[in-house]
């Protein structure tokens, strides 16, 4: 019976997965063909014997969620293995895909206004519905829907590239759309969906080409260090095939694969928890059909070896392990956490931002006087708050715009609504400096307004000070300027209060902080100094990778044979030398340094 937001709590007690043989097909929506769906599991579950414990109901799990235990709901959702047909999915994802939903003024009939407005009536058409440019037409696919049910996975996707314009590349949203409405009404798949795309905390569906490619190299990376043997065995057999082909199609190995019971099981999951469940069940995946390559004929190298990536879908249709045990193979992974899941993604992410810039400079970044990612307007307005001693007037010159031509950058950015600034006077670096240090920054955060959250002039020399202020804000961005009138800083890609973070031994790490961290110099040398890592994805060892330390005595940035920039606890006194994890020079000459001034900025809505 599909979900209706009357239902009372006694009713959704009852939905606790145990469904008799003549309800079995009541979990799904009136637009699903259900005589096509197996249920074949469902029958060869072994009898409860009453030693196991009974299947939780949604009651249950909105009650964990309501009291902030989303770790229980994790667990519960990764334990408790519903038949496909159990009509807690009409209440339960609607629940979970809801903690994500920003736009809460939805729920009162948001969805059909769009569609009003979208389509002119809301009445679902006969005639074939255009589907946006974003969706890849190849892999449009309805599972178990009806014609009905597939004429409202369109309208539920046009509705949304509607209302979501910057949504430019997302081959797996409509797969997911058409899951949705297995177990639930149009508009109720359409505010879940709504919820996944506006998610902050975690990715559920990727949006752009970008993060498409930035998805399948993170796969493919992770593979390289969980699967080691898998991968090995592939290029060993197909040495011709390039290993980037075969991880480009993983999303199809779940999504185009699996069984229809595997995959509403993983779902449970990726509600909730996001992008990672994928993650881990495409390694299970390598791993099992490696395993079966050594064992089984049928995925012998020479049937293979031309096409491993549709051999990998093809053995997913029939795979050898019930949705439990996947699962549990999925969740079993050691080593696999969200934290290290994100540092490979942002590495990935910055290699192939830059990959261009590499190759057109000879791979000159690591000294960079970067003209790349000029500053819009929006940036401009946030340059003007970026130090409390600044005096900034700006004035357009519509002569400028008038005659621009085929004029320098600078000229062409002012046509774009970059307008001069002038008579901006600082005591930590000049105009010119504060637009170059922008232009460095990850395009991201150029559209946030930086603030001001220490400085030693106002604040005071003390390093608790400065934790008190600045812990638990992420990115922030440090700027020093020497008594001997050096300017130099870092962007710091992690909160400080990581510094306290404690590893499954109950230790506090030494450094944390990702590959997106870097120095600049911007007096008397400009100079950008990224991480090196993002020159590749080779593995440079743990020297090369020592980002950010802090504890009361002292910070550090950068590390690896010498510390690039060290400060003490008074924030009087520093010192910097060339370290691995940047490959930078002293930024100053002395290598020593005493402060004159230290501004620490963060950036509001980051």
């Amino acid at each position: 019976m599909p979900y209706h937001r009357g239902d009372t709590s006694a009713q959704a007690d009852k939905l606790s997965g145990i469904v008799e043989e003549s309800d079995l097909y009541e979990g799904f929506a009136p637009h699903v063909e259900t005589s096509e769906i197996k249920t074949l599991d469902f029958y060869t579950i072994p009898k409860q014997t009453g030693k196991e414990p009974a299947l939780r109901s949604f009651t249950e799990i909105q009650q964990l969620l309501q009291q902030g235990k989303k770790r229980d709901v994790k667990n519960i959702l990764r334990e408790n293995s519903w038949p496909i047909n159990s009509p807690i999915r009409s209440q339960l994802w609607p629940l979970l895909c809801g903690q994500h939903l920003t736009k809460q003024h939805m729920l009162d009939g948001f969805y059909w206004e769009m569609v009003h407005q979208v389509f002119g009536t809301t009445e679902l058409s006969e005639k074939p519905i255009m589907l946006p440019a974003f969706v890849d037409a190849i892999h449009c696919l309805p599972y178990h829907l009806t014609s009905t049910g597939r004429a409202v996975a369109d309208r539920i996707v046009n509705v949304l590239g509607y209302d979501c314009p910057d949504i430019t590349y997302s081959p797996v949203l409509y797969p997911i759309t058409s899951i949705l409405l297995h177990f639930m009404s149009e508009e109720e798949a359409y505010i879940c969906l709504a919820g996944l795309v506006a998610s902050k905390e975690k990715v559920f569906i990727n949006q752009t080409k970008l993060q498409h490619e930035v998805t399948w190299k993170t796969v493919m990376q992770i593979a390289k260090k969980h699967t080691k043997s898998a991968v090995s065995y592939f290029q060993r057999i197909c040495p011709g095939q390039k290993l980037e082909r075969v991880f480009m199609d993983w999303c199809w190995w779940i999504l185009a694969g699996l069984p229809f019971q595997h995959l509403v099981r993983i779902m449970d999951c990726f509600f909730h928890e996001g992008i990672k469940v994928l993650y881990r069940v495409a390694l299970v995946i390598l791993n099992l059909f490696h395993k079966e390559c050594q064992s089984n004929n049928e995925w012998s190298p020479d049937n293979i070896k031309n096409d491993i990536g549709n051999a990998l879908i093809k053995f997913c249709k029939k795979i050898p392990v019930s949705p439990a045990k996947l699962l549990h193979a999925a969740f079993s992974i050691r080593g696999l956490s969200t934290q290290y899941i994100s540092r490979i993604s942002i590495k990935t992410e910055m290699l192939l931002k830059s990959r261009s810039v590499l190759n057109s400079s000879s791979k000159q970044l690591i000294k960079s006087r970067s003209s790349d990612n000029l500053p819009t307007s929006q940036s401009q307005v946030n340059i003007q708050m970026m130090s409390h001693t600044l005096t900034i007037r700006e004035k357009l010159h519509s002569e400028s715009c008038r005659n621009l031509g085929e004029k320098s950058p600078g000229h062409r950015a002012i046509a774009m609504g970059v307008y001069p600034i002038h008579n901006l006077k600082s005591k930590v670096c000049a105009n010119e400096d504060l637009f170059t240090l922008w232009s460095w920054l990850p395009v991201r955060i150029t559209m946030y307004q930086p603030k001001l959250l220490y400085t030693t002039e106002e604040h005071g020399c003390s390093l608790t000070t400065f934790y008190v202020r600045v812990e638990q804000h992420e990115p922030t961005l440090l700027m020093i300027k020497t008594c001997n009138n050096e300017v130099f800083g870092a962007y710091c890609s992690s909160r400080w209060f990581e510094r306290n973070v404690k590893d499954d031994k109950g230790q506090r790490q030494a450094y944390f902080g990702t590959g997106e961290t870097f120095l600049f110099s911007l007096y008397p040398e400009r100079a950008k100094y990224p991480w090196v890592g993002i020159e590749g994805d080779k593995d440079l060892g743990h020297s090369s990778e020592l980002f950010m330390a802090a504890d009361s005595k002292m910070i550090t940035i950068g590390g690896g044979e010498g510390q690039a920039i060290w400060m003490d606890e008074n924030i009087r006194f520093g010192k910097t030398d060339g370290c691995k994890t940047f490959n930078n020079p002293p930024l100053c000459p002395s290598g020593d340094f005493e402060i004159r001034v230290l501004e620490v900025y963060g950036f509001v809505g980051s």
